[in-house]
């Protein structure tokens, strides 16, 4: 989250504005120190954001994820191995 400087933030108070409006919330702080965090009015609470696709990209499933082990699994149940 961007943190602003309360004289910045009068100065271009009504960008900031405007993206906050759009989910981009931010922090003024006053001599460094973070005062007040602006945010939308119909902003869901920390609780309720989901992140989705956050590790897009990042890890890879192989396709016989399902499958694995299960020869394994049966072995210790005492089914047959395929």
């Amino acid at each position: 989250m961007e943190i602003v400087n309360i004289h910045e933030a009068k100065t271009h108070l009504s960008r900031l504005v405007d993206r906050a409006a759009l989910g981009e919330g931010f922090i003024i702080a006053k001599a460094g120190k973070p005062l007040v965090k602006v945010v939308p009015l119909d902003a869901p609470s920390a609780e309720q954001r989901r992140r989705l696709g956050f590790l897009a990209g990042e890890i890879l499933v192989p396709d016989d994820f399902d499958q694995i082990g299960t020869g394994e699994i049966e072995h210790l149940f005492g089914g047959t191995d395929t």
